[in-house]
């Protein structure tokens, strides 16, 4: 008698096999308050235990410029990747970003010294409780109050509360930005436009102060990344300008001075074709019973309509869980995605399904995020190509 016929579905993946950012001991939220520790700032603790105090540091934050792409690009970078053993205090290990990789969550994780569950600004895009809409917390539109949005204090105000000499470098353009506001503000900002007055004026700031704690920052390395992938000359050309800004202000610390060059995640390259670009706004399937689609392609925050939460759960872990961790919002937060804790006032911001990619894959948006979707270049996951980034360091 012939056996009755079998359905054999792979399981989904894991939720516990997804990488959790190492968040109290080895991720970007706690550097600053580790360098801040060792200049007496009160309210701060060391949290990196790898790292020697220093009483002037700077932090020179490369957007983009993930742990792997050091190590893969010795020939464009050899002043970076001969670092690579001096980063986290010389055990020669990376820090992790913080999920989402992406800029937002992790200038805000830098700035404050917290995790997004903290923060608050756990994507690209989330939704407004108040107000039901997405809210882009990288260009911050629709303008939100950006106090009540994030209400901790920065460590660069902590420190400068301190009587230490805090400061930022970067470009005018991000001067009076509300991102810059919640996550980088205290002190005094300096705008230049040249990454080479950067480097020069970030030393300059470094020498001000008996203490001092200074930012300094640069984005080209990311745009190119975006526009034209990791694999490009372009990309490649900007990574060897970073690697020449970092020997400029290296060569220029003042006396008892810490450099550490960090990230706030790395890229990968994703093909443009079917298989590993999937568009959410031709899949009728995905689109049933969401009311938003939030976050980036390799880490969506997908909203439900109410009452359709768990459907949308089973359909997303159906069609997507052989390449993505797909879990409910109560599921990320007690694997620790964002954090040990979730703040009262960030929990609806978060995803009712939380879709984080392991694959070399894309959730795309083809009508409502077009830019987005033509990116060569992407992160937001926790894979190690986006989710480690470097903690090099120099010393005078």
């Amino acid at each position: 008698m012939a056996q009755p016929a079998t359905w054999d579905h792979p399981e989904p993946l894991a939720i516990a096999s997804a990488p959790v950012p190492e968040y109290g001991s080895g991720s970007l939220a706690d550097l600053l308050p580790t360098l801040a520790a060792g200049m007496g700032v009160p309210g701060t603790t060391a949290a990196i235990p790898e790292l020697t105090p220093a009483d002037r540091n700077c932090v020179f934050l490369i957007d983009g410029l993930g742990w792997e792409q050091i190590k893969d690009h010795a020939d464009e970078a050899p002043y970076l990747h001969a670092l690579l053993g001096s980063s986290r205090g010389g055990t020669g290990r990376p820090l992790t970003a913080g999920y989402p990789a992406t800029t937002a969550t992790s200038l805000a994780s830098v700035g404050t010294g917290l995790p997004p569950g903290a923060h608050g600004l756990p994507g690209y895009t989330v939704r407004n409780p108040a107000t039901g809409e997405l809210m882009n917390q990288l260009r911050w539109q629709p303008w939100t109050k950006p106090g009540p949005w994030q209400p901790y204090p920065t460590i660069f105000q902590l420190a400068h509360d301190a009587g230490v000499h805090a400061a930022q470098v970067s470009s005018p353009t991000f001067q009076n930005t509300p991102l810059t506001k919640v996550a980088l503000s205290g002190g005094t900002f300096h705008g230049r436009l040249t990454g080479e007055e950067r480097m020069d004026l970030a030393a300059e700031q470094l020498a001000a102060g008996d203490r001092s704690l200074v930012y300094t920052y640069y984005a080209e390395l990311d745009g190119a990344g975006h526009r034209y992938g990791i694999a490009s000359d372009t990309w490649r050309g900007q990574l060897m300008y970073v690697d020449r800004l970092v020997q400029r202000l290296a060569g220029q610390l003042p006396p008892r001075s810490a450099l550490y060059v960090t990230a706030d995640h790395g890229m990968i390259d994703v093909p443009f074709d079917e298989e590993h670009r999937i568009d959410f706004d031709a899949d009728w399937e995905l689109r049933a019973g969401v009311a938003l689609l939030g976050g980036e392609g390799r880490a969506r925050h997908v909203y439900a309509v109410r009452g359709a939460e768990n459907d949308v759960l089973t359909c997303w872990r159906e069609v997507l869980g052989e390449q993505f961790w797909v879990a409910s919002r109560d599921e990320a937060i007690a694997a620790g995605w964002f954090g040990p804790h979730i703040d009262d006032r960030v929990y609806d911001r978060l995803g009712d399904v939380i879709a984080a990619a392991r694959d070399d894959v894309l959730i795309i948006a083809s009508e409502r995020e077009p830019k987005e979707s033509a990116m060569v270049g992407n992160h937001g996951s926790m894979t190690p190509a986006e989710q480690l980034v470097p903690l090099l360091e120099v010393r005078s």
